[in-house]
């Protein structure tokens, strides 16, 4: 269906659905993060050991990106979909049975293998149902919704937790997922049906992929926005440790902080909707990359002095999570900006090095010799410095 075709009301419709697409993995996430105290004494395992199932899921999710855009390519958007979701709510039904913190383990990352199809395809839709200069402003209203789930999520699990026990926050994704699968099915457009001469052979696919990779415009820019959005899954992963072991919160007064920095994220992610109508992306990734990068190495460097308490800290991440609600629908905007039918490709391969190296680096941060608070500071400094020395020295080059 064209932009032009489409009344307001539609768009505003198809929007809500690939926002809601986008939001199945940071609910699977975010819903059961206040349930991991209940959820190590059940397995009679630690914390930590629990946090390994977000990794898990952050590497389910990061394979299933190279799975599924070659099928989104060669079928069309919808039919990887049902057969993605599908997977997702039985697998979803088996962390609910899960007996030990192991099959937790397996059951989270045959999940996130399912439920990744869900923001492949949305990237992808985004790129087939608007114009490009239209595509950051359209990220920006998904991130809108996807950010609208840490508002949610952590505080509804922690009511689950509370009233039913860990197992039913999982009982919940598959309903609100099985949702959401109808909603596709009946009402989601198909405005690409695939290409057929695309194959799916090994060598082809993996040339496909090569395609992507060695077009400048897409490395840098998914390298930069990766490595900038990175510190959000090391926030995401160790947060529980951080503040109900480090700080002593409960898991009420978790997920309302959870809630409270999501707001962060999800103003950054509207401030850069009016942005983009007075500066280009480009500009506003750069300025936003420096920004980023000041603060978290002034978050490093009072987290060595150990000069912050709960407050500064909140602030500071507040500020960082902020920069990640603008960096991230930029640099996603310029890197799928070269692709029109190989998006799904180019969508899933900037998946996969945005959820592997996010993955990759929040498991770093338990093996640092540090308190969690100023591992987490390390991380984020780190990071933040390589995403602007990519886009500097990708600008440097005349992208």
């Amino acid at each position: 269906m064209a932009l032009a075709e489409r009344s307001k009301q539609q768009t505003f419709f198809l929007i809500l659905i690939l926002g809601a697409l986008n939001a199945i993995t940071p609910f699977s996430i975010d819903m059961y993060l206040p349930a991991f105290p209940r959820i190590a004494a059940d397995f009679t395992t630690t914390i930590e050991k629990v946090a390994l199932s977000v990794s898990t899921y952050f590497l389910g999710f990061a394979i299933g990106q190279l799975l599924y855009g070659p099928l989104l390519d060669r079928f069309g958007r919808k039919p990887p979909l049902y057969a993605g979701l599908l997977l997702y709510i039985i697998a979803t039904i088996g962390c609910f049975t899960s007996t030990s913190i192991q099959m937790l383990w397996v059951m989270r990352f045959v999940q996130a293998l399912g439920g990744c199809v869900a923001s492949v395809a949305a990237m992808a839709m985004v790129r087939d149902f608007f114009p490009v200069h239209k595509s950051a402003g359209v990220i920006s209203l998904l991130v809108l919704i996807l950010g609208a789930s840490p508002l949610l999520a952590p505080t509804t699990g922690s009511f689950i937790v509370g009233w039913w026990g860990w197992q039913f926050v999982f009982i919940m994704l598959a309903v609100i997922t099985s949702i959401i699968l109808l909603a596709v099915f009946f009402f989601l457009p198909q405005a690409y049906a695939g290409d057929k001469t695309i194959s799916l052979k090994p060598i082809p696919i993996i040339n496909g992929f090569k395609e992507v990779l060695v077009n400048p415009k897409f490395y840098v820019f998914a390298l930069a926005g990766s490595f900038s959005f990175s510190g959000l899954f090391v926030y995401v992963a160790h947060s529980p440790a951080i503040f109900m072991n480090h700080f002593h919160l409960t898991e009420k007064q978790y997920g309302g902080l959870f809630a409270l920095l999501s707001v962060g994220f999800i103003g950054g992610s509207q401030l850069n909707h009016i942005l983009i109508r007075k500066f280009s992306n480009r500009q506003i990734l750069k300025t936003m990359l420096l920004i980023q990068t000041i603060t978290a190495l002034v978050f490093l460097v009072g987290a060595l002095q150990q000069w912050y308490g709960l407050t500064m800290v909140i602030v500071l991440l507040f500020i960082l999570l902020s920069c990640c609600g603008i960096t991230y629908p930029n640099a996603a905007a310029l890197c799928m900006a070269p692709f029109s039918k190989n998006a799904g490709t180019a969508s899933s391969l900037l998946g996969f090095i945005q959820i592997g190296i996010g993955g990759l680096i929040s498991g770093c941060v338990s093996m640092l010799p540090f308190n969690a608070v100023t591992a987490m500071s390390f991380i984020m400094a780190v990071t933040t410095v390589i995403a602007l020395a990519i886009l500097l020295l990708g600008q440097k080059n005349r992208l």
